[in-house]
């Protein structure tokens, strides 16, 4: 064994899961599919040195998932751990990996996670399994990666701004906006574009839908597809309710060549982090992501490649707004030829619990391996806040593997955030970008908007209950508002340049 494989970082395995029936745990759906891992890679069982398991948000799981799967594995000890929340941490996980292989510090780690919401739901014991995580909070795994601390502020905590499905439609109207589509245009938009995903996941035995769907089928609301906030149908958002559960491992090319494996060895080319200014409401940029570009260019960057050289892409994807900010950030189409997911994403392949890119990863390996090229992996946390990025491919780096630096991008990004206005928020101010939320009867149920105030600050308002019924369907952005109370209120004084059309 040379000292150069010994610094090599491949993957060279993964596993996947999925329970569609009988009621298992977090924990049950990890154990699957490390042992599906294990068995692709039988004689690295008794080498892993580390076991990492992503947190979840959605799912109950043990804050000792990590020990626990070590138990189970019957593996012999070592170091244990659990992640941050965050859809970005998979990828976060194995770049980390990555880099303390090529430094000689690691040679064999196993990466797990897995979302049992739907098993959760289903057996009433939601509740008390989420329980059995604060019992355990003394004995916890020590806990890695980067915190949620901040990714909402006073600003949206006091609209009530904290679910996903309320803010991501807010980016996608300034995309929308900014692209001179009304919801509705923008809805057919997103149905064109959304419909390959469809075609991936049917493709994709784990996937938890198998069915192809067309765009007017993802778009046109009905009973079954109604709009849930503006403009997203139903089909249009991550899809929670799944048992799902990915695993990789992760070594040097040394311990895979030992172990017999090499000629299976994906490389692990480069990997790079960042982050958007946290709090939505301080954003400059509410139509693009500064953080996705900062991360996937300096990965590009760092493996010495372009985008045009890249064979294959899996764009992390809860909402479409993140999917077009990736697209954007990457420079390419949202139509491009290559297309964005080898998964069907989480509308249609499922699970937002933060494991998601895990199975993303995993799925590039297995094409990698009879595909010759690059791909590119995604992962995103919070609310298109927190981003890491990887590039993999079929043969090793000349350079080996680099760690993008995102330091002087990540200082120009924090330095952009715009002052927000919270109990002193009144007076004229233009939207920035707006949503419809819906009832599940279709009855307005909010208007939110995050507007420039005249004196340069950023708010987040919502509409005057009498106002409501009015703007059913409407894009806000660029109309003029009245904003008053605490909190915040607001009234349309004059409508942007979309809503008549």
């Amino acid at each position: 064994m040379s000292i150069d494989e010994m610094q090599v970082p491949v993957v060279i395995a993964g596993g996947h899961a999925i329970e569609r029936e009988a009621i298992v745990t977090t924990e049950d759906l990890c154990e699957r599919a490390a042992r599906a891992a294990l068995d692709a890679a039988p004689r690295l069982a008794d080498r892993i040195q580390r076991v990492s398991v992503v947190s979840t948000v959605f799912s109950p799981s043990s804050p000792r998932g990590a020990t626990e799967l070590g138990e189970r594995l019957g593996l012999a000890a070592g170091d244990r751990e659990t992640s941050t929340v965050g859809g970005n941490t998979p990828q976060w996980l194995v770049t980390r990996a990555a880099e303390q292989i090529s430094r000689g510090e690691l040679a064999v780690t196993l990466l797990a996670g897995a979302e049992s919401t739907r098993s959760a739901r289903s057996s009433g014991e939601q509740d008390r399994l989420f329980r059995r995580r604060e019992e355990l909070a003394d004995v916890a795994d020590p806990v890695v990666g980067a915190s949620s601390d901040g990714m909402l502020s006073a600003a949206e905590m006091v609209q009530q701004l904290w679910q996903p499905a309320h803010v991501y439609p807010l980016f996608e109207s300034a995309m929308a906006a900014r692209a001179g589509r009304t919801f509705a245009e923008q809805r057919a938009f997103l149905g064109r574009m959304l419909a390959p995903f469809t075609e991936a996941a049917a493709r994709h035995p784990y996937a938890w839908f198998r069915d192809t769907a067309t765009p007017d089928e993802l778009a046109t609301p009905t009973p079954e597809n109604r709009v849930t906030a503006e403009p997203y149908t139903k089909r249009m958002n991550a899809f929670p309710n799944v048992d799902l559960g990915a695993a990789l491992i992760v070594c040097s090319l040394a311990e895979a060549r030992r172990a017999g494996l090499a000629d299976r060895a994906v490389f692990v080319w480069s990997g790079a982090d960042a982050a958007e200014v946290l709090a939505p409401t301080a954003r400059p940029h509410l139509a693009s992501s500064p953080g996705i570009a900062a991360a996937t260019s300096r990965a590009l960057e760092a493996a010495g490649v372009g985008v045009d050289d890249i064979a294959r892409f899996d764009f992390y994807s809860c909402f479409p707004s993140a999917v077009q900010a990736a697209a954007e950030a990457v420079g390419i189409a949202v139509d491009d030829r290559r297309g964005l997911t080898v998964t069907g994403g989480l509308p249609y392949f499922g699970g937002p619990g933060n494991n998601y890119p895990m199975h993303s990863i995993a799925t590039m390996i297995d094409l990698l391996r009879s595909e010759l090229g690059l791909a590119l992996v995604t992962g995103l946390g919070g609310f298109i806040t927190k981003h890491a990025a990887g590039i993999y491919g079929s043969e090793p780096p000349p350079a080996g593997f680099r760690r993008g630096d995102t330091s002087a991008d990540q200082r120009a990004i924090d330095a952009s955030a715009i002052p927000l206005a919270v109990d002193d928020a009144a007076g004229g101010a233009t939207v920035d970008a707006s949503t419809v939320v819906y009832a599940s009867d279709g009855s307005v149920e909010s208007v939110p908007v995050i507007a420039r105030l005249d004196d340069g600050r950023r708010v987040a308002a919502k509409a005057h209950p009498g106002e409501l019924a009015g703007l059913a369907g409407q894009s806000l952005v660029g109309a003029r508002i009245q904003v008053d109370g605490s909190p915040a209120t607001f009234r349309v004084e004059s409508e942007p340049a979309l809503a008549g059309r």
